[in-house]
Formats: C-alpha cells, sequence, structure tokens
C-alpha cells in the first residue's frame, strides 16, 4: 500500500519556514497521522473478544482455586445447551463464524455460504464453513470436572453459548478435534505464535466462571504467560 504521505500536496513542502504557512503544514501533517493510525488500527481479521493481558491473566491464575481434577462422572455435552437462538434465525455457531470470518455471506436461514475464515490455532485460511468447528476454548468437559457439574442447566448453557468472553472461536474442525476436552497441560494450539493469547483466554474464562485448576493445568498456563 503506497505511503499516506505520498499524497500531500507539494505545497505543504514548501510552505516550511514560511509563517503564514507553518500552521496549515502542521494540520496536514496532523491529519495525515490520524489517518495513518486509523489504517494500522484495524486488525487483519476479526475475533473473539479480546481476552486480558498477560498481567492481568497472570493475576487471575494466581487467585484460582488449585484441587484436583474432579470426575466425569454424570458428563453429558445435553447438559451444556448449545448453539441457542441468538436472533431470529441465527443461532451461536452462525454468529460467531460470521464474527470470525471475512466477507461472510449467509442465506435466509443464517447459514455462512460464503466467506474466508483464518484459524488462529494452526494459520490455515478456510472458505467453507464446514471446515470450521467452534471450539469451546475451556471445554465442555473440562469445565464439568471443574465445578460446572453443580451448576444449573441455565448456568451451563450461558457458558456453552458465552460471546461476552473470549470463549468460543472459530477453528480448522480437525484441530479442535484433536484438543478434544485437553487442558493446557495436555495440549496448546500448534500454531506457537497464538499460545499466549490462548492461555490469556484460557484464564479469563475460567476466572469469571469461577472454575477451579488443577497443578498441572495450573503449571503449563504460568510456563506459558511468564513467555508472554
Amino acid at each position: 500500500m503506497p505511503s499516506i504521505y505520498a499524497r500531500r500536496s507539494p505545497h505543504t513542502a514548501h510552505a516550511r519556514g514560511r509563517t503564514g504557512r507553518t500552521a496549515l503544514a502542521a494540520s496536514a501533517a496532523a491529519l495525515a497521522t490520524a489517518a495513518l493510525l486509523t489504517l494500522t488500527a484495524a486488525p487483519a481479521q476479526a475475533s473473539p473478544p479480546t481476552p486480558v493481558s498477560a498481567a492481568t491473566a497472570r493475576t487471575y491464575l494466581a487467585s484460582l482455586t488449585v484441587k484436583t481434577e474432579g470426575s466425569s462422572t454424570g458428563y453429558s455435552r445435553d447438559k451444556f445447551p448449545h448453539w441457542i437462538t441468538q436472533s431470529g434465525a441465527c443461532n451461536t455457531r452462525e454468529v460467531v463464524l460470521k464474527r470470525d470470518g471475512t466477507g461472510v455471506q449467509q442465506d435466509s436461514s443464517c447459514a455462512a455460504v460464503g466467506g474466508s475464515w483464518f484459524s488462529e490455532y494452526d494459520g490455515a485460511t478456510w472458505t467453507a464453513a464446514s471446515d470450521l468447528d467452534i471450539d469451546h476454548v475451556v471445554p465442555l468437559a473440562e469445565a464439568w470436572r471443574s465445578g460446572a457439574n453443580s451448576w444449573t442447566t441455565a448456568q451451563r448453557q450461558g457458558f456453552a453459548n458465552d460471546l461476552t468472553r473470549p470463549q468460543l472461536i472459530a477453528v480448522t474442525d480437525n484441530v479442535n478435534q484433536a484438543k478434544g476436552d485437553k487442558d493446557p497441560a495436555e495440549w496448546l494450539p500448534p500454531r506457537t505464535s497464538y499460545r499466549c493469547t490462548y492461555a490469556r483466554m484460557w484464564v479469563h474464562v475460567k476466572h469469571d466462571w469461577n472454575l477451579s485448576v488443577d497443578q498441572a493445568e495450573k503449571s503449563a498456563l504460568q510456563s506459558v504467560l511468564n513467555g508472554c
């Protein structure tokens, strides 16, 4: 992209040292700088809500209850009603696909029929929604073993469809399936440059939903966050 400064009027350059035009030159420079900042501030692609900073995540992590992970006894995905209707014909999955994609087109039933998606976990780009899963950053089964087994169904539904926190993200389907219900001691995104963000997301969600961590999980998160 050509520099925004290349479009500056040549008269601006001649104004240097001329008292009558100094203010005009300064104004033009300020406007150009503001425009450049506007261009560079735009994100490369859409993404989940921004997680807390690494420093805040370290503070949050220190405050989480550390305990041995609970049992999966009684767990079922059906106990976390998900992909509920968010608006009109659109459910949670479709809202996330629209949010996380670029140029997403939806049909009358809100299904994504066009667009592209960059999978943060592995760096792949996809043009078919069928190649993407919506990952629960903190998996439903992990949440169950960390305290959600005592929640009401309404609370579990809120967790499974949480668009306010960085809990849902569109990623390559087989990468999400490889993750399964593993915590960060057992799995981290193969794209190493995203691991810091992932750890921040994980801790942010566990903190806000008052879920516990086990010692291995905490140690893995500390290791990642200390390198952020």
